[in-house]
């Protein structure tokens, strides 16, 4: 296989930086945003997870759309049976009346754990995002539970950030998912909040670790606008197609689907402030 033909000059790390805010804003503008407290169906203001509203849609798991607050609250209403309802609408009511760290462990965090079992496999992401927003859980609250919580619950807490943190101070959660090689702790790193504040660098070799580990790109938030003109991920992409192809290995179609997003014009993004929706979440 011959190595991929030349790209575009790299643009410079400003730009990149500056194409991510622009980036979030766009994804998280899929799904009808929760973040505002006015707008979050918190269970402080509706206590009644089951209650009767048209069931919302969630984006494909393949895709790096993120739904709001609200679109979880709906999807449960919708899936969960009566007892695992009961349970979360218990929980959220625990969490929102005692939110925020407290003692060697929160009774909201006992939550967190109980999830899986409770609500099942399939929804036990969604049931913690929204435990952990009824209790407000700040940087702090979840680099605690990240640090100490196990695998399913650092996925939530990273499926919980563009909700729940406001500017870049829990990237270091982030680099520490991208540094292991759980493809589901890597899928969830790569959504709407990396694509906001990680800088160009490590965004390039997030996308890197996805081709290496074999998560679908599909899972990588705003890539086509953070690839497109980067000139710099492009030659990344063509060294390691070089690799792979000199090793005697096929190079991963993904691959070249992110190439071509480098091939085209980058798009100078409008100003935006520093929250998706006006107020960060």
């Amino acid at each position: 296989m011959t190595r991929p033909r030349a790209t575009p000059a790299a643009r410079t790390e400003k730009t990149q930086n500056t194409q991510s805010a622009q980036d979030l804003k766009d994804t998280d503008r899929s799904t009808r945003g929760a973040q505002d407290p006015k707008d979050t169906d918190r269970s402080t203001q509706d206590p009644g997870v089951a209650r009767t509203r048209t069931p919302t849609r969630l984006p494909n798991r393949d895709t790096a759309l993120t739904p709001s607050l609200a679109d979880l609250h709906d999807h449960l209403a919708t899936h969960l049976d009566p007892a695992a309802r009961t349970w979360l609408d218990h929980a959220l009511d625990e969490a929102a009346g005692h939110p925020g760290i407290h003692g060697p462990i929160s009774v909201w965090e006992l939550r967190l754990a109980e999830a899986g079992r409770r609500c099942g496999a399939a929804h036990a992401d969604a049931a913690r995002v929204l435990i952990l927003d009824a209790a407000r859980a700040g940087t702090d609250a979840l680099t605690r539970v990240y640090f100490q919580g196990t695998a399913d619950e650092r996925r939530a807490v990273l499926h919980a950030l563009p909700h729940l943190v406001s500017g870049p101070g829990a990237l270091p959660l982030i680099e520490d998912a991208l540094r292991t090689n759980d493809t589901r702790l890597l899928s969830a790193a790569v959504g709407p909040y990396a694509a906001r504040h990680l800088a160009a660098h490590a965004w390039r070799h997030a996308v890197l670790k996805c081709l290496f580990t074999g998560v679908p790109v599909d899972h990588v938030a705003a890539l086509s606008r953070r690839a497109a003109g980067d000139g710099e991920l492009a030659r990344m992409l063509g060294d390691h197609a070089a690799e792979r192809t000199a090793a005697g290995r096929t190079v991963p179609e993904d691959l070249h689907r992110v190439l071509e997003l480098t091939e085209s014009e980058s798009v100078t993004p409008a100003p935006v402030t520093d929250h998706p929706h006006g107020k960060e979440s």
